[in-house]
């Protein structure tokens, strides 16, 4: 049975390749898309990584 509050999973993108993070943030505190610079394994560096909903 799926909880049901604030926090809501999200897929983090990568702008430079298809590579792609799992995580939850929550809805009341964070209203906007996430933006986050994050590492890149496929390019192997770090790169903006946007919010994208599952």
């Amino acid at each position: 049975m799926a909880k049901d509050g604030p926090r809501i999973k999200i897929l983090l993108r990568s702008s430079e390749s298809a590579y792609t993070y799992a995580s939850t943030k929550n809805r009341r505190n964070t209203s906007q898309k996430l933006e986050l610079r994050k590492y890149d394994p496929v390019v192997r560096r770090h790169v903006l990584f946007k919010e994208s909903r599952i």
